[in-house]
C-alpha cells in the first residue's frame, strides 16, 4: 500500500505540479517512487514522464519516449527537486564538518530542526538496526548515510548498502564529516574535536542494510546498479574518475539490467 501524503506532502505536489506542467498524478508517482529509492534513485512508469523509466542521483535518467530530450530534461528536473524535498523531510540532520582543506570551528555544533514530512508517518524501512529505536539525528553524505543514538551510545554507518555498527563511547557526537580525497574516510566532531571513526569499536559490521518489505530480486539487482551509477557519479565529480571513465563504467552496469 502507497503511503500518504501528508498536508506538506500534499502542498508540495500541487505547488511542483503548477509550476512544471505535470499532473498532480504525475508527481505525486514520481515522489513515491523516489521514496521507494530512499531519495537516491526511482523507478516509475506514467504516460507524462515517457512512460517507464529509471532516474539515479548524478545524472541517469531512461525514460521509455527516450528521444524526446525535453521531456528528458523536465523530469530530471522534477526528479531532482522532489529528490531534495525528501532529503529535507527526513529526520533532523547531523551538521556536515567541512573539508579537510577548511578550519574546523571548535565547539559544538546544534542539530537542525525537524522540518514538516512529507508524508503522515515515515514510509521509509530503517536501514539500521530497529532496536535503537528512532536516532537522536540522522544525515547523509555521497553514499554514506549515519544515524546517531546518543542514549544507546550507538552510531549505524552505511556505505554502499553494508552497515556497520559502532560503539560511541564517551564522545558526543555534533557532526561528520567525509575527506574529499580517494581515501574517502570518515571522521565525526565531539566535545574531543574532530575524531577518525575508525577509532570506535565496531558493534556488528557488514550487514546488508534492511530492503523494502516486497521487493523482488530483480527490482533490488536494479537499485543495485543505479546505487552504483551514483556511487560513481560522487566520485566523478570528486575527480577521481574522469568523464571517460565515468561513462565507460556506467555503460557496463546499464548492460547488466
Amino acid at each position: 500500500m502507497a503511503p500518504e501524503l501528508s498536508e506538506h506532502g500534499r502542498q508540495l505536489v500541487s505547488s511542483l505540479a503548477s509550476r512544471t506542467g505535470f499532473s498532480p498524478e504525475a508527481v505525486r508517482q514520481l515522489l513515491l517512487a523516489l521514496q521507494r529509492g530512499n531519495g537516491t534513485m526511482a523507478q516509475f512508469s506514467h504516460p507524462e514522464l515517457g512512460g517507464g523509466g529509471q532516474w539515479a542521483r548524478g545524472g541517469m535518467l531512461m525514460i521509455g519516449d527516450m528521444f524526446n530530450d525535453a521531456l528528458k530534461a523536465r523530469v530530471n528536473a522534477l526528479a531532482t527537486e522532489l529528490a531534495s524535498a525528501l532529503v529535507v523531510g527526513s529526520p533532523a540532520p547531523l551538521q556536515t564538518s567541512p573539508p579537510p582543506s577548511q578550519s574546523h570551528r571548535s565547539g559544538a555544533m546544534g542539530f537542525g530542526s525537524t522540518p514538516p514530512s512529507l508524508f503522515t508517518a515515515d514510509p521509509q524501512p530503517t536501514w539500521y538496526p530497529a532496536d535503537l529505536g528512532t536516532p537522536n539525528s540522522s544525515g547523509a553524505q555521497n553514499a554514506t548515510r549515519y544515524a546517531y543514538f546518543a542514549g544507546k551510545r550507538r552510531l549505524a554507518v552505511e556505505v554502499g548498502g553494508r552497515v556497520s555498527l559502532y560503539d560511541t563511547l564517551e564522545h558526543q557526537i555534533t557532526g561528520f564529516g567525509q575527506q574529499q580525497g580517494g581515501t574517502g574516510s570518515l571522521s565525526f566532531t565531539s566535545q574531543h574535536g574532530t575524531v577518525d571513526l575508525s577509532t570506535l569499536p565496531v558493534v556488528h559490521g557488514g550487514h546488508e542494510a534492511a530492503a523494502a518489505s516486497g521487493s523482488s530480486g530483480s527490482g533490488n539487482a536494479q537499485a543495485s546498479v543505479f546505487e552504483a551509477i551514483a556511487q560513481l557519479s560522487a566520485l566523478k565529480d570528486r575527480g577521481i574518475l574522469t568523464e571517460q571513465e565515468f561513462a565507460a563504467k556506467k555503460a557496463e552496469l546499464l548492460a547488466r539490467i
